[in-house]
């Protein structure tokens, strides 16, 4: 699983012209399932998503995560953070998992989040056409892959 962690003031997602979910200060969180991907993948990243400290404590230090802070979290899926641009200028999504494997895995993903939070989070809608608007806040912006876990 590949994700992309953008700290932000606020965030929502729309779909067919309509606001779908939004979430105040917090977390947006884009998350990209690949072909080898498994439920022990989504629970890794899961936890380390809730410990992330990536706000401030009162001294302006990064040092407190999204629980502590009591942000918000909304989870996107976005099956492009599997592209591969090794080759040519287009690129291919050939390591994306297929629907059957994906979704359960980031709905599994997402209550996962929830439990850890211990309040709901935020989604966006599988395989729907979304617009994705944020605020961010500050330059934290995190990539994450449960392939390394060297990070």
């Amino acid at each position: 699983m590949r994700m992309l962690v953008q700290r932000v003031k606020h965030a929502s997602v729309t779909i067919d012209g309509r606001l779908h979910s939004r979430t105040g200060a917090g977390l947006l969180v884009f998350v990209g399932v690949g072909l080898e991907d498994t439920s022990e993948d989504a629970e890794y990243l899961a936890g380390k998503l809730v410990r992330l400290r990536i706000f401030d404590d009162e001294a302006g230090v990064m040092n407190l995560d999204v629980r502590q802070t009591g942000g918000e979290v909304l989870v996107v899926s976005q099956f492009t953070l599997q592209a591969s641009t090794r080759k040519g200028n287009r690129p291919s999504y050939v390591r994306a998992a297929p629907e059957a494997v994906s979704r359960p895995l980031y709905e599994g993903f997402a209550a996962r989040v929830s439990e850890l939070l211990g309040r709901p989070v935020a989604t966006g809608v599988f395989g729907a056409d979304m617009q994705v608007e944020l605020l961010n806040d500050g330059p934290v912006t995190i990539w994450m892959d449960s392939e390394n876990r060297n990070y």
